[in-house]
């Protein structure tokens, strides 16, 4: 008699009837590729073996990078999902003053930034009572300052509409917001011939809400349709 231990008849059929359950799973797999390197000895180089341990390797990368794909789609999609409804709320007052106040709030809420503020430069004072009443989202400044503000902390370069950086020290455009923003997102505004710039600021108190690594795609385009709607209200 054979001193092998016989396989159980059940489990035998098993695995007959159903091979895949057995290759599908992979501790199973390497616990048979390990008796089989035994059976063989220490002398024989199993190419296979080593065949199979690249392509797993390979295959556990491939799913890796698969499940990445797939986080970054859902990310974007949610991503572009949030800009879309910021939009549309945006769009909804028929009003200017309600059109600015709901930007430090359904808006603001809405894209999860904990401060907006828009810029507007002009050569008239910001004492108008119009602009006290908007001073939570609104701040007007002297002509060239949106210019001297993106240049701050970068070493010459074009300006891009859509600037992302870290800050160490919140700037006092934020108001009583600047002692606690610690990233921001600076969205720069054309109004047109014969206007002075404007500019967009989304401030985090999250370091890492915005960083110049981030992608500004649907920021730029969340810009183009600010300053569309705006140039209307200007008009």
């Amino acid at each position: 008699m054979s001193s092998k231990a016989r396989m159980d008849d059940v489990l035998r059929e098993k695995i007959i009837t159903e091979p895949d359950v057995i290759l599908d799973d992979q501790d199973v797999m390497r616990a048979l590729i390990a008796a089989n390197e035994r059976t063989m000895g220490g002398n024989i180089v199993d190419l296979r073996g080593i065949a199979m341990e690249r392509l797993e390797a390979r295959l556990d990368r491939l799913e890796d990078t698969h499940r990445s794909v797939i986080a970054a789609a859902y990310e974007n999609l949610a991503g572009t999902n949030q800009v879309h409804r910021a939009i549309l709320r945006m769009l909804d007052p028929v009003e200017f003053e309600v059109f600015l106040k709901d930007l430090g709030g359904p808006v603001a809420e809405i894209l999860r930034v904990d401060c907006v503020k828009l810029v507007l430069e002009s050569v008239q004072n910001d004492k108008d009572p119009a602009v006290k009443r908007l001073g939570d989202v609104l701040t007007v400044v002297e002509p060239g300052f949106i210019e001297d503000y993106l240049r701050t902390g970068r070493n010459g370069g074009e300006q891009r509409q859509v600037t992302l950086r870290q800050l160490n020290e919140g700037p006092p455009v934020y108001g009583e917001a600047a002692s606690w923003i610690r990233s921001e997102a600076c969205l720069k505004l054309d109004f047109g011939a014969g206007r002075l710039p404007g500019m967009l600021l989304m401030g985090g108190e999250d370091p890492h809400q915005f960083t110049p690594q981030q992608g500004t795609d649907l920021l730029s385009f969340f810009a183009g349709v600010f300053e569309r709607a705006m140039r209307r209200w200007l008009s």
